[in-house]
């Protein structure tokens, strides 16, 4: 497959075929004044940028090996270097927020900014937007369109950042919003991992395959891992990690009481390398050893 690697806004807008930035670190484009005519057939693009873009096409959009309908508008969000496939796109409306990393490392406040989990979502995780909610983001948008058309000076990089605060705040809020009103779907997504934990724990895989991680859970229902770990938050007070590890102390409970088996090999049958870790993450847990555990029953 064939790479193209933009690293900075004026090669950006340089690959648009778009007018001169008017900031060296941070653009707002017009979607449908794009240049696509000179795309490889088959190539795939990394930015070294972050982005927010509200996008309507007509055609498709490829993430990975999965094509993805954007017809009815949709926000999307990629941190840099997320590998992003074009497909077949016969119209483009819309607007995109392209930032440059350095812009947000310049402070603390921007750099919370990149903590942001959506930034780290697949493409068919966007979030979709009311009328309402798009003309409230497009506020903050003018906003910071304004910021940019000035001439830079002392106050300039401080409201900008302050517009783009506004406006990633009201996405949280908005991805809130839509983790409860898709409630089926998300409670299905719950039960489902559920059972994927349930059964990875009732076998051997621990022993064959060690201490499963967020991204295989996540994979298997074909979600991200920060996807996952934000709608279990959201329905179950408790992030993916959290809800591994409770498996594993119950796992781990049970074999104590029922079963003389050494420690150290409890530890290792439930995928620790270390039986120290096994120990420690007990401890942290339950506020006992796994000795003191044992005896207590």
């Amino acid at each position: 497959m064939e790479y193209v690697d933009i690293q900075s806004i004026s090669a950006l807008h340089d690959f648009f075929r778009y007018e001169k930035p008017q900031h060296p670190l941070v653009t707002v484009i017009d979607l449908a004044r794009v240049d696509r005519s000179h795309r490889i057939p088959g190539a795939s693009y990394r930015l070294n940028l972050y982005s927010i873009a509200c996008k309507k096409i007509e055609g498709s959009f490829k993430y990975g090996r999965t094509d993805y309908d954007f017809s009815e508008g949709s926000l999307m969000f990629t941190a840099p270097h997320q590998v992003l496939t074009p497909g077949i796109e016969n119209k483009v409306e819309g607007w995109a927020i392209y930032i440059h990393p350095d812009f947000l490392h310049a402070s603390s406040r921007g750099q919370k900014l990149t903590a942001y989990s959506f930034f780290g979502y697949d493409t068919h995780e966007c979030l979709h937007i009311s009328d309402t909610e798009k003309k409230v983001l497009e506020d903050c948008l003018q906003n910071i369109k304004r910021e940019i058309a000035m001439n830079l000076d002392t106050h300039s990089h401080n409201l900008i950042l302050t517009n783009l605060e506004l406006l990633l705040s009201y996405c949280a809020r908005f991805y809130d919003r839509q983790f409860l009103t898709r409630v089926k779907a998300s409670n299905d997504l719950v039960e489902q991992f559920d059972r994927l934990l349930n059964d990875y724990f009732a076998q051997e895989a621990p022993i064959e395959s060690g201490i499963p991680d967020v991204k295989y859970f996540a994979a298997r229902l074909n979600l991200s891992a920060n996807y996952l770990s934000d709608l279990l938050s959201k329905y179950t007070g408790k992030s993916t990690q959290e809800h591994i590890h409770l498996k594993l102390i119950d796992k781990a409970k049970s074999l104590l009481w029922s079963t003389q088996s050494p420690i150290s090999s409890i530890a290792y049958d439930l995928g620790f390398e270390h039986p120290s870790h096994f120990t420690k993450l007990f401890k942290s847990k339950t506020g006992y050893s796994p000795r003191e555990y044992r005896s207590m029953n």
